[in-house]
């Protein structure tokens, strides 16, 4: 180990509440004690936090927007001898949060990165969402962009394990949307505010959720998508086909339309329209 080893700080990565401040737990506080700079997505936000922990230290805004910037700044004051704390808004950083960069940065400089573990919203609901299935895929937020974010669904759709997604309030009505018309009317779980007062867990199918949550909702959400059934028969690739094996798939005419013209990037319409002469 080298002088310039010895003397740098430590980089601590250290999960917060993601809403009930009872889930601080004596390592995170001590973690927090102990910094001389705590990096932070908001410092409005973790500030209300350090005060409900009664601690005080310097607080550095390090956002998405400049976290590669702040990184090397960062790294910097760790090299000489400061000890920093990384948090995110809440939950664990580095995932769907800001982080990596500051990790990795802190790892090229040879320093001591300790995670401190945590509250997370993705394992706080996997934990109750009662599933059977040992694997699942995490996407974090959604792409905001329609465009994009049905392409990405579109490559997802074939996954035979639970599709998991982070999504914001004002989002998650098209995310819904765009997952109905894509994965077709699958089994899902919304869990909006873990943790809260106003927790809140609503199960079903897609079409149904989408009712549920057509209104204004607060808080963020974890979104739980079942994933794609596996069928003991291939599928078939033309239009006439697709729709007779639908319908011996025990499908409705409205759902079968719905998830072939996704299949096969056909307007729905003009699917639906030959489903119906077919169908009887």
């Amino acid at each position: 180990m080298t002088n310039t080893e010895k003397q740098s700080g430590t980089l601590y990565i250290v999960a917060t509440p993601i809403g009930n401040l009872s889930d601080v737990s004596q390592r995170m506080q001590e973690a927090l004690t102990l910094a001389d700079i705590i990096a932070c997505e908001d410092t409005r936000h973790s500030r209300k936090l350090l005060s409900h922990l009664h601690i005080s230290a310097k607080l550095i805004s390090c956002r998405r927007e400049n976290e590669h910037e702040q990184a090397a700044a960062l790294v910097t004051r760790l090299l000489a001898g400061n000890t920093v704390a990384f948090v995110s808004d809440a939950g664990t950083p580095g995932l769907s949060d800001p982080g990596a960069a500051l990790v990795r940065a802190a790892r090229a400089a040879r320093i001591t990165v300790v995670p401190i573990a945590g509250p997370s919203a993705l394992a706080t609901a996997l934990s109750v969402a009662g599933l059977s299935s040992t694997d699942f895929y995490f996407g974090g937020f959604p792409v905001a962009k329609k465009s994009e974010r049905r392409k990405q669904f579109a490559a997802l759709k074939s996954l035979p394990c639970p599709l998991i997604f982070y999504e914001a309030p004002h989002r998650i009505e098209a995310t819904l949307e765009d997952c109905l018309e894509i994965f077709g009317d699958r089994e899902a779980q919304v869990f909006r505010e873990l943790t809260k007062l106003h927790e809140e867990h609503l199960a079903g199918s897609l079409s149904v959720l989408l009712e549920q949550l057509s209104e204004k909702v607060r808080g963020e959400l974890v979104l739980i998508v079942n994933g794609a059934e596996i069928q003991g028969e291939e599928k078939p690739d033309n239009l006439d086909e697709l729709i007779l094996w639908h319908r011996e798939q025990g499908s409705s005419l409205k759902d079968a339309a719905r998830q072939i013209a996704a299949d096969l990037d056909q307007p729905r319409s003009q699917v639906y329209q030959r489903a119906l002469q077919l169908w009887d």
